[in-house]
C-alpha cells in the first residue's frame, strides 16, 4: 500500500529526528511491502523566515492532502520577541484546528532498561509505570479569548478558559475507549474547587462514566496529580484532561521515564489522519551536532503505523528495535546519565540493523 505523509521537519533537531524517521519508515517498507510517500511542507519558525507567517496556506493544504503528518519541532529562541500571532508554535495550533486534531495522545512507560536514568526513587521506579495522556487539544485556554487592555495598574493582559459539554464529552470518549483497550481504569484532572470551567468538565465526565460502567473513573486536582505522578506514577492508567493541564502534566511524565528524548505523541480527530510528533521542542543549542535523541520521533512513526495506517505487526518491529537497541546498552547523550553515548545517527543505524 502507498501511504501520503506530510513532512514538517521544522526548526532545530527537527530535520534531523524526522529524517531519522523516516529512514524507519523506509526500511520498514521495504521489509512489509509498503510506499511512504513524503511531501515536504515548511511551517514553524522556518516559515516565519521564508513567508513572514508560521502556518502559511498552502502548508495547510499538503497537511489536510495527506494521510497523516509527521512533525519534527518548530520554536526557537529567535522568535521569541514575535507577537503571539506570528510565533512559530501557531504552527502546531493551525495544523490540530486545521485537520480537526482535538485529541493528544501521549504514553509515557518506564522501560526497564532505562529505570537507572529515571530521576524517580529506586523503589519507585522498580515498581515501573505504563500511562497515557490523553489531553485535549483544540479547547480551553490556549484557544479561548485573549488580549490587553488599560487598567488602573497599567496595561493588563487576560487569557480566557472556555469549554464546552461537547468538547468534554469528545475527549472523554477517547480516555475510555483507551483504557478499555488497557487496564481499565481513568483519572480526569481538573481544578474544580477553584474555576468553573473546570465544574463543568467534571459534571461531564461524571454524566459520561454512566456508559462505561465496566471502567472505573475517578476525579483528581490537577495539583495533587502532579505530586502523584512523582509519589506513585503506578497507579495511573488514562490521564483525561485538558489542554493546559496536559501540556504540563505529560512533560512531567516524560521526565518520570528518563528523558523527554523517548516520548512520542499522537494527535488525532474523527478519521484516521492524525499528526505524529515528539514530544521535546526544537533544541536549537544543539541542532546540527548529531546529538539529538531520534528515538521519540521514532516511536511516534510506530503510533502512526498502528493508529492512522492499521499496521500492528510493523508497529510492534519498530518497538522491539527501540526496546532491542536499548537492551544492548545503547545510549544518546539525554539516556547516558553520565556514561558513554552515541551519535543521533549511530542510534538510528544500530535501530535500522535491528529492524
Amino acid at each position: 500500500m502507498t501511504h501520503r505523509i506530510a513532512l514538517v521537519r521544522g526548526d532545530g533537531i527537527g530535520p534531523e529526528i524526522v529524517d531519522a524517521a523516516c529512514q524507519v519508515l523506509d526500511r520498514i517498507g521495504g521489509e512489509y511491502g509498503h510506499t511512504f510517500e513524503y511531501a515536504n511542507v515548511i511551517a514553524g519558525g522556518a516559515a516565519i523566515d521564508l513567508f513572514g507567517e508560521p502556518l502559511p496556506k498552502q502548508a495547510l493544504e499538503k497537511c489536510l492532502d495527506s494521510d497523516s503528518v509527521l512533525l519534527g519541532a518548530v520554536g526557537g529562541p529567535r522568535w521569541d520577541t514575535l507577537p503571539g500571532h506570528l510565533r512559530p508554535e501557531r504552527a502546531l495550533l493551525g495544523i490540530r484546528k486545521g485537520l480537526g486534531l482535538y485529541a493528544n495522545i501521549r504514553p509515557a512507560k518506564l522501560m526497564e532498561d532505562l529505570k537507572d536514568a529515571s530521576p524517580l526513587r529506586r523503589e519507585t521506579a522498580d515498581r515501573g509505570f505504563d500511562l497515557v495522556i490523553v489531553r485535549e487539544l483544540t479547547g480551553g485556554l490556549y484557544f479561548g479569548k485573549s488580549g490587553r487592555y488599560q487598567s488602573e495598574d497599567g496595561e493588563t493582559a487576560f487569557d480566557t478558559e472556555t469549554y464546552s459539554v461537547k468538547e468534554v464529552r469528545r475527549i472523554g470518549k477517547v480516555a475510555f475507549d483507551l483504557a478499555r483497550l488497557r487496564h481499565g481504569h481513568v483519572t480526569s484532572i481538573d481544578k474544580a474547587n477553584v474555576m468553573e470551567s473546570s465544574r463543568l468538565w467534571r459534571e461531564t465526565i461524571h454524566a459520561l462514566a454512566k456508559e462505561y460502567p465496566d471502567v472505573p473513573c475517578r476525579d483528581m486536582l490537577v495539583d495533587n496529580a502532579a505530586m502523584q505522578l512523582v509519589q506513585n506514577p503506578a497507579q495511573f492508567d488514562v490521564i483525561v484532561t485538558s489542554n493546559l493541564f496536559g501540556d504540563i502534566l505529560s512533560d512531567e511524565a516524560s521526565q518520570l521515564t528518563g528523558s523527554i528524548g523517548m516520548l512520542p505523541s499522537a494527535s488525532l480527530g474523527e478519521g484516521t489522519r492524525g499528526m505524529y510528533e515528539p514530544i521535546h521542542g526544537s533544541a536549537p543549542d544543539i541542532a546540527g551536532q548529531d546529538a539529538a535523541n531520534p528515538l521519540a520521533t521514532i516511536l511516534s512513526v510506530s503510533m502512526m503505523l498502528r493508529l492512522s495506517f492499521g499496521l500492528e505487526k510493523e508497529a510492534a518491529a519498530v518497538e522491539e528495535a527501540v526496546d532491542a537497541v536499548l537492551k544492548d546498552g545503547l545510549r544518546t547523550r539525554d539516556i547516558a546519565r553520565g556514561g558513554a553515548f552515541i551519535k543521533g545517527s549511530e542510534m538510528t543505524r544500530a535501530l535500522l540493523e535491528k529492524l
